[in-house]
Parts: C-alpha cells; sequence; structure tokens
C-alpha cells in the first residue's frame, strides 16, 4: 500500500511516498486516532519556512553558469557562505560549506577576484553545477 506523506525537517517541507510493508500480525497498529489527524496535516498546506534573521537576500542566479560563477560540485545543502558580496578572494579560498549524505566539503574559489554576488542562503538544496556565486 502506497502513501503519500508531508516531512517537515527544519522549517523546510517535503512530499514523499512511501510504502508500507506486510507486517507482523503480531505487531501493535497505529492508534485510530493518530491517523485522522496525520490526513489533516496532509491537506493542510506547509507554512512557509521562516526567513533568515541576519542573512542578505540572494540575488536571483543566472540562467546559465558562466566563466565567474563558482558552481557546486555535487548536490546538498548548502551549510554555510564563508564570504560576502564584495570580498576579495584568492584562488582555492574557502567560500561555501555543502553538506550531502552527512558529509560537509568545504566549496574554494575557482579564481581569484571579487565576489560580486550571491545566488543561494543556508539551507538551500542546490544541484550540481549550480550557480553558488560570482566572483569577478
Amino acid at each position: 500500500m502506497m502513501k503519500h506523506l508531508r516531512v517537515t525537517v527544519d522549517g523546510k517541507a517535503y512530499d514523499v511516498v512511501v510504502e508500507e510493508l506486510a507486517h507482523d500480525a503480531d505487531a501493535p497498529s497505529p492508534a485510530p486516532a493518530a491517523r485522522p489527524a496525520a490526513r489533516a496535516a496532509e491537506a493542510a498546506p506547509a507554512a512557509p519556512p521562516p526567513a533568515p534573521m541576519a542573512a542578505a537576500p540572494a540575488s536571483p542566479p543566472p540562467s546559465s553558469a558562466g566563466p565567474d560563477d563558482r558552481t557546486a560540485p555535487l548536490s546538498g545543502i548548502v551549510a554555510e557562505i564563508v564570504v560576502k558580496v564584495g570580498e576579495e578572494v584568492v584562488i582555492d579560498q574557502p567560500v561555501a560549506v555543502l553538506e550531502a549524505m552527512k558529509m560537509k566539503t568545504i566549496i574554494g574559489a575557482h579564481k581569484a577576484g571579487r565576489v560580486t554576488a550571491i545566488y543561494v542562503t543556508p539551507g538551500d538544496g542546490v544541484e550540481a553545477d549550480q550557480s553558488l556565486m560570482t566572483i569577478a
């Protein structure tokens, strides 16, 4: 039996489909009162996550990555942005940290220059080759 559920992790809602596997006859079944509450939560729209208080708003990402864009080498969640717009960086200087599969990856600057735009904020999900920032 397939079930559609909404799971919220750190204020971000995810819609998932799970398959209920056959279970032991001796295993206790969930309480009947819990099911209507879960279905009511399913139907309710997810509340938007709270905006970060100290973070500056991210710029809209470019339609395609250019030679000045530092892109994500892998898919994951942005754990930290180490630099600010206007900051000078040198090649391989840490500029961001991505987290994937409970491992953190430090992302270094691909060239020396000045950070002119940042397109992501901590907590954002990114895909491989997605622009994180522009260093000109």
